[in-house]
Parts: C-alpha cells; sequence; structure tokens
C-alpha cells in the first residue's frame, strides 16, 4: 500500500492531489470539480486537510483508513454521496465487496438498523456500477 508520506518541498495541496487521486480516483476528483463554482476555496481545504494531512499519515494503510471511513459515514446515516465515494475508495485499496457488507452491517450495531439498511443500499448501488 502506498504512503503519501510528505516529499521534502512537497505542498499539502499537492501531497492531497496525489492522496485523493489514488484513493477515490474519478469520483474524488468529481467532488472536487463540483465545488469549482459555489466554494473553490472549500475543494482547496478539502484537497490539503484531510488527504494531503490527514490520509498522508503512516499510521495506518489506506485499506484501514478507509475501512474507518465506510464504518464512520454508515453509523452518521446522513452522508449517502460521500459513503458511496469512500466505498469506490474502499474497493480500490483493496477491500472487497463482502468484506465492505460486513463492515457496513457491523453498523446495525452502533447506529441502529436504519443506518445500516441505507448503507447497505449506498453499497448495492456503487458495486452495480463497477466492472
Amino acid at each position: 500500500m502506498t504512503h503519501h508520506h510528505q516529499s521534502v518541498g512537497e505542498s499539502r495541496l499537492n501531497r492531497g492531489k496525489r492522496a485523493l487521486a489514488e484513493i477515490d480516483g474519478h469520483a474524488g476528483e468529481e467532488v472536487i470539480a463540483s465545488l469549482a463554482d459555489i466554494a473553490p476555496d472549500f475543494a482547496t481545504y478539502l484537497l490539503e486537510f484531510p488527504f494531503g494531512d490527514i490520509y498522508s499519515r503512516p499510521g495506518l494503510d489506506l485499506r484501514a483508513r478507509e475501512i474507518a471511513t465506510i464504518a464512520a459515514l454508515t453509523a452518521m446515516g446522513t452522508a449517502t454521496p460521500q459513503l458511496k465515494v469512500h466505498i469506490g475508495a474502499g474497493l480500490n485499496v483493496g477491500l472487497t465487496q463482502d468484506e465492505i457488507v460486513e463492515i457496513i452491517m457491523q453498523m446495525a450495531v452502533y447506529a441502529g438498523f436504519p443506518a445500516a439498511l441505507n448503507g447497505l443500499a449506498a453499497a448495492r448501488d456503487v458495486f452495480a456500477r463497477r466492472p
């Protein structure tokens, strides 16, 4: 698993762009592009902080980070578009569909059946769009 350790002289923004491309791929680029007209500075913050700083830390590999993110977004129950992006990201970094289903099912214990059901529906949509 590639880590995004800070290269000498590499900006947070460039490190974030690199991380976003590896983790979220096209879906991440769409999120950034969707902010261009309303809040371009927010797109920069998204690249710099979550991706340039947090995702780039060496303490967890990207697979573990996506497990945590899928679980958190499922449990929130209010972040279906973001959950779909991160289900795709989980597949990109090596999670299987079965593993993603298990992560979402486990959230029924902590966030309730509605959150888990909605998460499974999101996963179904993402899986159906993947080759």
